[in-house]
């Protein structure tokens, strides 16, 4: 009794994730000595077996070319080899344009030609995709005409991002966070969400909220700030009577000034008025 094995190597699925509009690459690295392309048959396809009869084949290499004659329409003119790797053994994908229908986990198979089809290797790459949210915007404070008079509203809003975000309020005073009065995520055509969230508050004299939109799979935090500007306690405050004060101590100087000038003009005058009239009497 003759009993044959094939090895077939199975690499662990790796998860990538790209920003929808990037260009992605899926690894598929067969390491492996003497490669010979002639040999071997490598076929990218989408993991999901429900996805065959609508998508066979990503992306194909036949023998050191590539033969993509079943290749589905979408992925056409989107799909890359790395030819000075291949030899090496890398035959991972460069796949252009990412979009949301792309968000798949697509397998790498390599088959041996040699004596007959076998499969050697292969692997799975999971694509996630993540779309950056807008800085936010935050506006507010409404007072609320159904209340006490003692509430105020914020809102903030943020959009055109992926995956559904998290939205934090923080009261910055004492970094507590606070809990929104509602928060509503409305999806777009293109899988994209826009985000609009309220916050309900009693108003204080010194305000400082700020509203957080947090994409997890990216890892970014995207924040804004409202600070309750401090008003001055009226025209009785210390500052303004010191420039009151000032202020009236300089316009007293200046009418001593305009005095002391007066006065010493009608010294003058008078002196000269003297002199002149001496003169006169001396003369007769």
């Amino acid at each position: 009794l003759c009993l044959s094995f094939n090895l077939v190597v199975i690499a662990l699925e790796k998860n990538i994730i790209s920003k929808l509009g990037d260009n992605a690459t899926l690894s598929c690295i067969f390491k492996e000595n003497n490669l010979q392309l002639k040999n071997l048959r490598v076929y990218w396809q989408i993991a999901d077996d429900s996805y065959k009869e609508k998508c066979s084949v990503v992306h194909a290499l036949m023998s050191g070319q590539e033969d993509n004659r079943n290749q589905c329409i979408r992925f056409k003119d989107r799909t890359q080899l790395f030819w000075d790797r291949l030899e090496h053994g890398d035959f991972s994908l460069l796949l252009l344009n990412v979009s949301q229908h792309d968000r798949n986990t697509y397998k790498c198979i390599v088959q041996s030609t040699v004596e007959y089809s076998k499969v050697i290797y292969q692997t799975e790459v999971a694509l996630s995709l993540a779309v950056s949210y807008s800085q936010p915007i935050l506006s507010g404070p409404i007072k609320n005409n159904d209340s006490s008079g003692e509430e105020v509203t914020f809102n903030c809003r943020s959009g055109n991002g992926y995956p559904k975000p998290n939205v934090y309020w923080i009261n910055k005073v004492n970094n507590r966070h606070l809990n929104s009065s509602k928060t509503e995520i409305i999806s777009h055509e293109n899988g994209t969400f826009n985000v609009f969230s309220t916050l309900t508050v009693k108003a204080t004299s010194n305000m400082q909220i700020e509203c957080s939109i947090e994409n997890e799979m990216l890892q970014e935090n995207l924040s804004a700030n409202y600070t309750q500007q401090k008003k001055s306690s009226g025209p009785g405050t210390k500052s303004d009577e010191n420039l009151e004060k000032k202020g009236r101590g300089a316009q007293a100087a200046g009418i001593i000034g305009i005095v002391f000038v007066i006065g010493l003009l009608t010294g003058l005058i008078c002196w000269l008025w003297r002199r002149r009239s001496s003169n006169l009497v001396s003369y007769r």
